[in-house]
């Protein structure tokens, strides 16, 4: 790693965790003193003991009556099914703390599994239909919610757990939220012998984050009559087919409501899709096909990729609408050599034309400075804003002189020690822009030896010594946020940074 990769980290973790935390930090680097950290999974299993209900807790949700009490359809797709797992699957329901609740088995198995009656027969609750055949993974899915009489219903795998809160705790969102008819919840995996471990937290709900990656999988909950809007699963897209059912419940839902707490456990074990990313590779094709399709639902043009060599993250560009200008401005003080970088990439790898240079200069004072502000003026798309009306480094004030002084239709921030590395970078800044939700757009950042710098922000992050929930969406890679309204947000990151000009 280069010094000045070191010098900057060293700068960072200073301004965020003070002089002596740093300098405890250099010393035990010099001196290679380890630090004695959990593990992934030690600090998972500590987050569990503070964020586990206890049995007083249980206990009451067990006694509490809620205003409204709706029937819960658990729908399960069963096909050669494990005994155990399904014994498990079974216990989790009749031991839920809330009790309004019915199960819908489909069996799409090749013959009845007979030492499965004494689980499915033990509750008046339980409802269970042999198919005689399989019909895929959608069909049998169907087939358990024609079965379902409840007033929302929900989706497991049969060889999935349900912690014996999570009924309760989608109830209690349901009472808070009396709109809602989509809820989801976070999740982790479980294996075999009943350990936990790799929670996923999701961000609430953000439909461009999800145009590209199934991110809500488990657990789900929909109203009946947003499933009887939309339509039931769709065996086009097998293997796909909850991607494609929750985009097009999420197209039409009047409130989707994100539950921030482990509701779900996807069980991992040798015939599973749960340990193994690559495991259905038929699947993400059948994702591109379910995100192209929701693209012309809502009537966005775009084309849908493979995210490089992530399975089940897809890519999608967005067609650039007419011709928008695009200013990008540049803070600039001195510094030749870093600007000189940032500007030959911009003009190596642009391919979109309709764009404007306008280097905002700040008081520079050495004679070459403005030497090459001579050469690169001679090109038409390149400008100088001369800005003396302070002469200590004042970033929003220097940015918003550039945006009083543009015309352009999109307003990009760049730092001048940044470099373009894509070709068709202000395309598919210009493609998410122009989404009328959308009012700002930000993109990841790579040191020069390829380790990431900053992949996005999370906001309203609430810590105490029980809880941890976040209020809002997690900025991904692309989006940093669906409306700007907050000015602290946005000069929280400002390396590279376009926004429509109507957002100041």
């Amino acid at each position: 790693m280069s010094l000045k990769n070191n010098f900057n980290k060293i700068k960072y973790y200073f301004r965020r965790y003070g002089f002596f935390s740093t300098l405890k930090k250099i010393f035990k680097r010099i001196f290679h003193i380890k630090e004695n950290r959990k593990t992934n999974l030690e600090q998972y299993k500590s987050w569990m003991e503070k964020n586990n209900p206890t049995n007083e807790e249980l206990e009451k949700q067990r006694n509490h009556r809620f205003d409204i009490e709706p029937k819960i359809s658990i729908v399960v797709p069963m096909y050669n099914t494990n005994e155990g797992f399904f014994k498990e699957l079974v216990e989790g329901l009749i031991n839920q703390t809330y009790k309004n609740w019915e199960l819908c088995l489909a069996d799409g198995s090749g013959t009845q599994n007979e030492n499965l009656k004494k689980y499915y027969e033990s509750d008046k609750r339980i409802k269970y239909k042999f198919l005689n055949s399989n019909k895929g993974i959608s069909e049998n899915t169907n087939s358990a919610i024609e079965m379902a009489t409840g007033d929302f219903i929900g989706f497991l795998d049969h060889d999935d757990l349900l912690p014996k809160e999570a009924l309760y705790e989608i109830v209690k969102g349901i009472n808070e939220n009396p709109e809602v008819d989509f809820l989801y919840t976070d999740e982790d995996k479980i294996d075999e012998n009943g350990e936990r471990f790799e929670p996923y937290f999701k961000p609430d709900f953000s439909p461009e984050t999800l145009e590209c990656n199934n991110y809500i999988t488990h657990f789900v909950v929909l109203k009946k009559e947003l499933i009887k809007t939309i339509g039931n699963l769709d065996s086009r897209f097998n293997g796909a087919q909850d991607f494609d059912f929750v985009l097009r419940a999420s197209e039409v839902s009047k409130k989707i409501v994100h539950i921030s707490k482990i509701l779900y456990h996807w069980r991992v074990h040798k015939d599973s899709t749960a340990n193994v990313a690559d495991a259905k590779e038929y699947a993400f094709e059948a994702g591109i096909k379910v995100a192209q399709e929701h693209l012309i639902r809502t009537s966005k043009n775009g084309i849908v990729e493979n995210g490089q060599d992530v399975p089940g993250i897809y890519k999608i560009k967005y067609d650039v609408i007419g011709n928008p200008k695009v200013t990008i401005l540049i803070p600039n003080k001195d510094n030749i050599s870093l600007l000189k970088n940032c500007i030959d990439s911009i003009l190596k790898f642009t391919t979109y034309n309709n764009y404007e240079i306008v280097i905002i200069e700040n008081n520079s004072e050495k004679k070459e400075t403005f030497k090459y502000y001579e050469e690169l003026v001679k090109n038409s798309k390149i400008k100088i804003l001369n800005y003396n009306l302070q002469k200590e480094f004042n970033y929003s004030a220097l940015i918003n002189f550039g945006v009083r002084n543009t015309t352009g239709d999109f307003v990009l921030q760049l730092n001048n020690d940044t470099q373009i590395l894509t070709k068709d970078w202000l395309e598919l800044f210009i493609g998410y822009a122009q989404n009328k939700e959308i009012g700002a757009v930000g993109a990841r950042l790579y040191y020069e030896d390829k380790t990431i710098q900053h992949a996005g922000i999370a906001v309203r992050i609430i810590w105490n010594s029980r809880k941890f929930t976040c209020k809002s969406s997690i900025w991904k890679t692309c989006i940093l946020c669906k409306r700007v309204c907050n000015k602290k947000c946005i000069s929280s990151y400002r390396s590279m940074f376009v926004f429509k000009k109507r957002c100041l």
